[in-house]
C-alpha cells in the first residue's frame, strides 16, 4: 500500500505514526524471538503510581507495575493524553498513601494526597491538579516542582537564576498552612526545582546547558545563598543532594543520557561560582541521582513515557555526550524520574 500525504495531518498525529513505521522497521530486522524479549514481565502490584503533569496543570496516576521495562534507547509507550498546547512536563513517582508538596513558581507550597489525582491507565487523560489545591493560584504564579511529602531531614529548593534555600522538613508538614511562601522570586528569579535531602552531604546545581557545580550543602545559610553563578542565556533546572560516590543520570532533550560519577567531579570549596561541563549537549532536559538496580522513566513532549533498568547506561567519571535512552521523531525529552527496585 502506498503511504499517503501526511502534509495537512496534525505534526502529533505524523509523529505517532512515524514511530509506529520505526518500531516496525525494527521488529522486520530482528529474529521474532529477539522482539519478543525486548520486554521484561510486568513486576508484581505495587501502590507506587506513576504520575504525570503537564504544564498547564493536567495530571494523572498509573500504578507502576502497569509500566512494563524496556530496553534502553526503546520507543515507550504514550501515557498523558493532553492537548497540543499543553504538552506534559513533570514526572514523578509517589506511593498512593502519601501526600504530594506541591510548588509554585512564585515559591509557594501546598499538599495535595496523591490519591485525590485521577487514576488512570497508562494512555489516560489528567484532570487539573490545581483545581484541586485549597486556594487559586495568583497571576503569573505556575506549578514548578513536586516533590513527595518525605524523603528526608530537609527540602531544598532552587530558583532559576541559581539560588538556593535549605528548609526543615517540620515546616513542610500537615501543620504547614496551604499557600505558605518558602521562596522570594527577588531572590534569583522564579523557583524551578526542588528535592530532598538528608543534609550532610554535598549539593549539585546543574543548568540547561549542562554546567554544573558541588558544594556542601550545610554552606547553604538559613536564608538561602547563590549556588551558582549562571550567564544570562542560561538557567538552573535542577538540583540534587550527592556524596562522593553517588551517580547522576544527566539526560537531554535529544534522549542521549549518561550517569555522571560524583568521583570524577570535584567538589568547590564554596557556593557560588561558575559552572564547569557535566554532559556534553546542547539542552539538558533533567537529572536524578540513580544506583545501578533503579529503573529510569523518561517522559516526552509528545506524552512518550519509557522505563529501563539504570544498569544499561554505563557510569563515566568523565564528560560524554551520552547514550541513546529513548527513541525520538519530532520530540523531546521535558522530564526524567527514577524508582527504588
Amino acid at each position: 500500500m502506498e503511504r499517503p500525504d501526511l502534509d495537512n495531518v496534525d505534526p502529533a498525529v505524523v509523529a505517532y505514526i512515524e514511530s509506529l513505521e520505526a518500531e516496525l522497521e525494527q521488529l522486520r530486522g530482528r529474529p521474532e524471538r529477539h522482539a519478543v524479549e525486548t520486554f521484561e514481565p510486568s513486576e508484581p502490584p505495587t501502590t507506587i503510581n506513576v504520575i504525570t503533569i503537564s504544564a498547564g496543570s493536567l495530571a494523572k496516576r498509573t500504578p507502576r507495575h502497569f509500566y512494563s521495562r524496556q530496553r534502553r534507547g526503546g520507543m515507550g509507550v504514550f501515557d498523558l493524553d493532553t492537548p497540543e498546547d499543553d504538552p506534559p512536563a513533570f514526572l514523578l513517582l509517589a506511593d498512593a498513601g502519601q501526600n504530594l508538596l506541591v510548588f509554585t513558581n512564585h515559591g509557594r507550597a501546598f499538599r495535595l494526597p496523591v490519591s485525590e489525582l485521577p487514576e488512570t491507565p497508562v494512555r489516560g487523560r489528567g484532570q487539573s491538579l490545581v483545581a484541586r489545591l485549597p486556594f487559586s493560584l495568583q497571576t503569573g504564579e505556575k506549578l514548578a516542582a513536586m516533590l513527595p511529602d518525605s524523603g528526608g531531614a530537609y527540602v531544598l529548593l532552587f530558583s532559576e537564576r541559581g539560588w538556593v534555600r535549605r528548609i526543615r522538613s517540620n515546616y513542610l508538614g500537615p501543620k504547614m498552612l496551604p499557600g505558605t511562601a518558602f521562596h522570594d522570586p527577588k531572590n534569583g528569579g522564579p523557583l524551578v526545582a526542588a528535592c530532598w535531602s538528608p543534609g550532610d552531604g554535598d549539593l549539585f546545581l546543574l543548568t540547561r546547558q549542562g554546567q554544573a557545580i558541588r558544594f556542601a550543602e550545610q554552606q547553604v545559610p538559613v536564608s538561602g545563598c547563590r549556588g551558582i553563578r549562571v550567564p544570562p542565556d542560561d538557567a538552573v533546572i535542577t538540583g540534587l543532594p550527592v556524596y562522593a560516590g553517588s551517580g547522576v543520570f544527566l539526560v537531554a532533550d535529544d534522549g542521549k543520557g549518561t550517569i555522571r560519577l560524583m568521583s570524577g567531579f570535584n567538589a568547590n570549596k564554596a557556593p557560588g561560582a561558575g559552572g564547569k561541563v557535566a554532559i556534553k549537549v546542547d539542552h539538558v532536559a533533567g537529572a536524578v541521582i540513580v544506583e545501578e538496580s533503579d529503573d529510569l522513566f523518561i517522559l516526552s513532549q509528545l506524552g512518550k513515557i519509557i522505563r529501563f533498568t539504570a544498569g544499561e547506561v554505563p557510569p563515566k567519571e568523565g564528560v560524554v555526550q551520552g547514550v541513546h535512552c529513548i527513541s525520538l521523531r519530532n520530540d523531546q525529552v521535558v522530564a526524567v524520574a527514577r524508582s527504588q527496585s
